[in-house]
């Protein structure tokens, strides 16, 4: 599998991208964000973490107008996988190929720390190798990661079974407590209709070895990896 990886002025999780993107075997380039065209063979784009343009006006608000976001709706429009982690979900939501959007956390601080994500779609590019309920230890780092959206969006998103990861207990429990910035329903990370999109406010690509302190981020990369290659069986 062929993954790209988009480098804007101010992304600071793009090398960590890269590196988690090869731990399952696969390869994976930089995509600076001037290039208007896209290299040949790509399965996956991730947009990474980090503060694109400083994260001036809004988060994504500018990195949205890069001129290799116009091959990434490109991509993304035809039926290609695309993962914005982070500032990439910002970028995602800025775009129109996520629902929603991603404010101020509610407590108005930065938090950093490792958080449990509860899988609620396991069907999907993103998730096929774990089963649906598993909980992950994944860490967050980011001042503007309450999701949110008008209520009808969160019901349609609910309804289609578009919210892939939620903020819960180490047992699975969806408290107050568990929730790190406020985000509606606990949501923490969700697909676009088709299923090909995705971002996730979480850093999977820091938790891909034993020594990071969880592995548990592999199962992102691992499933666009089982599902690329099944597409490429079939």
């Amino acid at each position: 599998m062929k993954i790209g990886v988009v480098t804007f002025p101010g992304s600071n999780c793009d090398a960590d991208a890269r590196y988690g993107a090869t731990v399952t075997g696969n390869d994976a380039i930089q995509l600076w964000h001037k290039e208007t065209s896209l290299p040949l063979g790509l399965d996956v784009i991730i947009l990474p973490g980090g503060f694109s343009y400083g994260d001036y006006l809004r988060t994504g608000a500018i990195a949205r107008f890069s001129p290799i976001m116009n091959e990434v709706l490109r991509f993304a429009n035809s039926g290609g996988l695309v993962l914005g982690i982070c500032n990439g979900f910002q970028i995602l939501c800025e775009s129109g190929l996520l629902p929603g959007g991603l404010i101020r956390n509610e407590n108005l601080s930065f938090v950093c720390k490792d958080v449990h994500l509860r899988v609620e779609n396991s069907v999907t590019p993103f998730s096929c190798t774990v089963k649906l309920g598993t909980v992950l230890r994944v860490p967050v780092a980011h001042g503007d990661g309450r999701f949110t959206a008008p209520q009808e969006t969160i019901d349609r998103i609910e309804g289609n079974g578009q919210v892939l990861y939620r903020y819960t207990t180490a047992t699975g429990d969806a408290t107050p407590e568990s929730n790190p910035n406020g985000s509606i329903h606990n949501i923490a990370g969700i697909i676009n209709e088709r299923g090909n999109v995705m971002g996730m406010m979480p850093h999977p690509e820091r938790a891909c070895e034993p020594i990071l302190g969880s592995a548990d981020g592999v199962s992102v990369f691992a499933s666009l990896d089982l599902h690329v290659a099944h597409s490429i069986l079939i």
